[in-house]
């Protein structure tokens, strides 16, 4: 079975499941908005994108690490990866300008919201101890970013994919000017704040 073939048959499978606990985007807004004071639907902070960010400083001795992580976070997200190369050669880490050394994928619009639904839904509730994710990745922008330790933790990804348990970074890029704007929208998103 191709790559493609397989995201395909994944996005099936996980597609009955719709919780009930997301609500559409203008019932947000309006909450939002009433919540946080502002009368213009269009000042209201909403969710712009989503990026994935994975670090593989193993790539500079296996270039395959590459590739095998490439293809696990095209199944996690449904989007190509795209290769980041180091800026300037640094000795300490036996790396050369150019070498590949990680991922990044921006979601927007509809794999955003799918990605977000299945982190929420599906991927969080199976973490051991899971207790709410932490109040301190907001970056003073209303931009939150959560680090993903596992990436065994979504269930579309075989075991049989996974070489190496790796983890990469989410941020949750938001139109809001302040943290608790921003803060506000993601718990009204249902993500899971610690108490």
């Amino acid at each position: 079975m191709k790559k493609n073939e397989y995201v395909v048959n994944v996005n099936k499978r996980f597609n009955y499941m719709k919780p009930t606990a997301f609500k559409d985007e203008k019932t947000i807004r309006k909450e939002l908005g009433t919540t946080l004071g502002i009368k213009n639907p269009m000042a209201v902070p909403r969710l712009d994108k989503i990026v994935i960010n994975c670090g593989l400083g193993e790539a500079t001795k296996d270039k395959k690490v590459i590739e095998k992580m490439e293809s696990q976070l095209l199944v996690i997200t449904g989007q190509k990866p795209v290769i980041t190369r180091a800026k300037k050669a640094i000795s300490s880490y036996k790396t050369r300008e150019g070498d590949p050394i990680g991922l990044k994928i921006t979601l927007r619009k509809k794999r955003m919201w799918d990605f977000l639904k299945r982190l929420i839904g599906i991927a969080l509730p199976r973490v051991r101890d899971f207790r709410g994710i932490a109040n301190n990745g907001f970056d003073g922008k209303g931009n939150y970013t959560l680090g993903i330790k596992e990436q065994t933790m979504f269930p579309e990804l075989e075991y049989a994919m996974v070489d190496k348990v790796r983890g990469f970074s989410a941020t949750f890029v938001t139109t809001a000017k302040n943290d608790n704007d921003g803060k506000a929208l993601l718990v009204e998103l249902g993500l899971p704040f610690e108490k």
